[in-house]
């Protein structure tokens, strides 16, 4: 609750303008039945036709009134309910953007879609439903109650009984309803990834012919989905039909004892028309009251799981740390690091790159090799040793000045739906001399001129493209910024031995004063760098220059003749 008054409290003025609006015309509503019982009771006996138009005519005005009041004070509603969602879901969205790897993982992305999206359109058809339905149908319970104690104080001693009996069921529903919604939501955020799943592998799953098997996986968490709904909806569901049953008793009561009232003269039939009007009017407030309820739950068990986000602290914030005087540009020192906690993935990692050197990083598949390039980048932070830039330790920078240094291309990374040039350039204000020279020395500029030159339009996660077109682009991004230091992870996987090796080439010539690391499954990748770190189950195997590794580490022996074949060494 404390979230949504944080981000509607920019508003108030204008909220408090458009309630106080919506309780005018609510109030024009409520005059209504009571002009009415007068006109019965006071006026038609008088046989006056002249004062009936005069009193019909109040009723019109007021009619008018109420409606006008109603449509400006909703549009005001609908307003602060944008508003108030856009600034949420701006903040929102940042905040993810600055959430730690370690953070993103607890969450999972496809929790953090849902509550981008299905939470936070939640808040936002509360926070309209409050300010329409959520004063005026209060107004209209509370003012109706009111207006028939002015009429007849016995009648309205009945309908006021029955409100008791309504409060209680509304606060043992709403007690029930928001630990299940809470669960809706959970549900939904499995259901999310089962899709995100199903789009992004639905080529996988059609050539393995996996469809009818995905088809049952989506079916069970739709079911689940669907059964937390059911349940949720079962409770909320309860209150209508009590409040009908209280209600309308509450009616026939009123019908009794209004009957009695008329037979022995103490009010007339204008009174009871107006009090069944007003029960009405209540009756309607009440299911009004009964929907925003539902919203209110939702809204409840969704605003908790955004603040979760909002409240969520950096853990990735600069320490204070003493720097060192060192001639090496990069330094791992004994660094150990695991993602659970328990089960270690690095461990006693050291070495050191001077300015300009190159890092060639080998080693099987789950061996920790990615993993390296996050630490070094502060995407995790090490459980144990030190990781060193330009002699101070990567912990002690500013997350920005650190990642500026860098020029990185990760394993399956991403094009957006945006030009070729923007894709390379990614809102940095580089010239267009600049991405021209990065696509070159990427060897891109070829099959770039082909397609259409800087302006040629890519589709999302560049499907127009091949994979080797895919990975010279993502490289071009990476040189443009002329970084200090360049991590290619397994980047040129899907380049042919001829295009990889002019690359390497251009690199070294090019981008002297660079620091570079490339992560490979290629001996030929990364054969000719300045040092070559071989990886085993989280450990060092091998460190030393290709010639070196071939006498010392068996591993590497091993990759790099059944890569190379028997004459590796050579």
């Amino acid at each position: 609750m404390q979230l949504i008054f944080r981000y509607v409290r920019p508003y108030l003025k204008r909220m408090s303008l458009g309630l106080l609006i919506k309780f005018l015309g609510t109030i024009m509503d409520l005059f209504l039945p009571a002009i009415l019982a007068h006109i019965i009771d006071e006026v038609v006996p008088l046989k006056d036709l002249g004062l009936v138009i005069r009193w019909g005519v109040l009723m019109l005005i007021c009619s008018f009134l109420a409606i006008l009041g109603n449509v400006i004070a909703n549009r005001m509603a609908a307003w602060v309910a944008r508003e108030t969602t856009r600034r949420l879901r701006h903040d929102l969205f940042r905040k993810i953007s600055y959430l730690s790897n370690r953070q993103i993982d607890g969450f999972t992305v496809p929790s953090l879609i849902s509550r981008m999206t299905t939470d936070t359109y939640n808040i936002h058809r509360m926070v309209g439903m409050m300010q329409r339905i959520g004063i005026r149908a209060p107004i209209l319970v509370v003012g109706g109650v009111a207006v028939t104690i002015t009429l007849d104080p016995v009648l309205a001693l009945v309908l006021t009984c029955m409100l008791p009996i309504i409060g209680i069921v509304v606060y043992l529903v709403s007690r029930r309803s928001i630990p299940l919604f809470d669960q809706l939501q959970k549900s939904v955020d499995t259901m999310v990834r089962v899709v995100r799943e199903n789009a992004s592998g639905v080529r996988v799953i059609k050539a393995l012919s996996r469809s009818e098997g995905e088809k049952t996986r989506f079916e069970g968490v739709n079911r689940k989905v669907m059964q937390n709904e059911n349940r949720a909806n079962m409770v909320m569901a309860f209150s209508k039909p009590a409040m009908n049953l209280t209600l309308n008793l509450g009616l026939v009561l009123v019908v009794l004892v209004g009957a009695h009232r008329v037979n022995a003269g103490l009010c007339g039939p204008g009174t009871i028309t107006a009090f069944l009007t007003y029960f009405t009017i209540i009756l309607n407030a009440m299911m009004s009251i009964t929907r925003v309820l539902t919203m209110w739950s939702k809204a409840l068990a969704s605003a908790e799981r955004v603040e979760q986000v909002l409240s969520t602290e950096d853990d990735l914030i600069p320490q204070a740390m003493e720097a060192r005087e060192e001639s090496a540009h990069i330094v791992f020192e004994n660094v150990r690091f695991s993602y659970n906690g328990k089960e270690s993935n690095l461990e006693d990692i050291s070495f050191s790159l001077e300015k300009g050197q190159s890092l060639g990083i080998i080693g099987p598949t789950g061996s920790g090799k990615s993993t390296l390039a996050g630490l070094l980048m502060r995407f995790y932070d090490v459980n144990g040793g030190s990781i060193r830039v330009d002699g101070r330790d990567v912990r002690s920078y500013d997350l920005k000045a650190l990642r500026d240094k860098f020029g990185v291309v990760f394993q399956n990374d991403i094009l957006f739906k945006k030009s070729i040039g923007e894709n390379i350039r990614i809102g940095r204000q580089l010239e267009m001399s600049r991405l021209e020279k990065a696509a070159k020395d990427a060897q891109a500029a070829f099959f770039i001129e082909e397609t259409g030159g800087m302006d040629a339009s890519l589709e999302a996660r560049g499907v127009n493209l091949s994979g080797g077109q895919k990975q010279r682009l993502l490289i071009a991004r990476a040189l443009a910024g002329r970084p200090d230091i360049l991590i290619l992870d397994d980047s040129s996987s899907a380049l042919d031995y001829q295009t990889d090796a002019r690359l390497r080439q251009t690199i070294r010539q090019d981008y002297g004063d660079t620091t570079t690391v490339i992560i490979a499954q290629r001996v030929s990748s990364v054969k000719n760098c300045d040092k070559i770190l071989v990886l085993e189950e989280g450990r060092m195997s091998g460190l030393g220059t290709h010639e070196e590794l071939m006498q010392t580490c068996g591993l590497y022996r091993e990759i790099s003749k059944l890569q190379m074949g028997e004459g590796a060494e050579a």
